[in-house]
């Protein structure tokens, strides 16, 4: 049985069930020992972690799976070696079983930023675009979500998903190994969206606010965090070639121009609520994730600058609302 099966009678019940057997194959398909050439590793390690029940977990203040009493000390240092198989960490941290997984981006961090600035999410259907290995969406669902589906097409994220959701096993949050290209068009079936880091990566931002418009209900709420830059209406930084290293970095608005982006895509009630610098703290590289981080990708010399010369990562939250 797989564990997505409850999700897709979740979508029946829902009213979509077109969309649950369109997924069920596709999600297949991508989850399979030959999908990826190292599934059949990440699925070895999956299966290799401790079976247990864990009464004790924390998704409000932190995402904490049990403690230093769940497991013996032996066991821990085996668990430990199989959760290495899953590098690069990037989202968290997580307390799993004891083991203190110390992610390259302090996630938490952003999320308590975001958080008093949003619409309660009790009892709210939630969609987190973008979502990596699912951190925010168990925050979501420790602030009082009903349900949580977080869409990300990088397969070792959803490998690491499973290995939290084998001991939090639970009904509501379900990240996909999808695109937002391959949702059905027009959901409008969300409370709440969330788009935290994707901008910016998108060929086409317009047609990406469009895209999250559409899967929300009239009078849904998104929420959007992204790179921006200094500057006034219609400022727009495009990077002729990369940006802090990434390639696929495409534009990078002024916080003026994001919400008259929003405003044209037919969002109301616009408004940025926070500007943020990321600072050497809240994104680096650690024994989880031991590639290049932030401090490799700014100037040296100058912090404010990256290593092309760019302004220096700032990011900014939005808050709008569907028509």
């Amino acid at each position: 049985m797989s564990h997505y099966d409850g999700f897709y009678s979740q979508l029946t019940a829902m009213g979509l069930p077109d969309w649950a057997t369109e997924l069920k194959p596709l999600v297949e398909s991508r989850l399979a020992r030959d999908a990826h050439g190292k599934m059949p590793v990440w699925q070895a390690a999956l299966a290799a972690l401790p079976e247990l029940d864990v009464d004790d977990i924390d998704l409000s203040s932190g995402v904490r799976i049990g403690d230093v009493t769940s497991i013996s000390q032996v066991e821990r240092d085996t668990a430990a070696d199989q959760l290495q198989h899953f590098h690069p960490w990037r989202k968290g941290p997580y307390q799993l079983l004891g083991i203190e997984l110390d992610t390259e981006w302090r996630s938490d961090w952003k999320w308590n930023r975001v958080l008093p600035h949003i619409q309660p999410l009790d009892g709210r259907t939630v969609l987190d675009v973008g979502g990596g290995n699912g951190y925010h969406g168990w925050r979501m669902l420790g602030a009082g979500a009903k349900l949580v589906i977080g869409i990300d097409p990088t397969r070792v994220f959803a490998m690491q998903y499973l290995v939290m959701q084998r001991y939090i096993q639970s009904q509501q949050h379900y990240v996909l190994p999808i695109g937002i290209e391959e949702l059905p068009e027009n959901l409008q079936c969300f409370d709440t969206v969330f788009s935290m880091g994707v901008l910016y990566h998108r060929r086409s931002p317009l047609d990406h606010l469009y895209e999250l418009r559409a899967c929300l209900r009239s009078g849904g709420e998104l929420v959007l965090e992204t790179l921006v830059i200094e500057g006034g209406l219609g400022e727009v930084l495009m990077p002729e070639a990369r940006y802090a290293k990434m390639r696929n970095v495409w534009f990078i608005p002024s916080v003026e121009t994001m919400c008259l982006w929003l405003q044209r895509c037919g969002f109301k009630a616009v408004k940025c609520v926070d500007q943020t610098v990321t600072s050497l703290e809240e994104q680096r590289a650690t024994e989880w994730m031991y590639f290049e981080s932030l401090a490799d990708f700014l100037d040296s010399d100058d912090r404010t600058k990256t290593i092309e010369g760019h302004p220096s990562p700032l990011r900014a939250t939005f808050v709008a609302k569907a028509p």
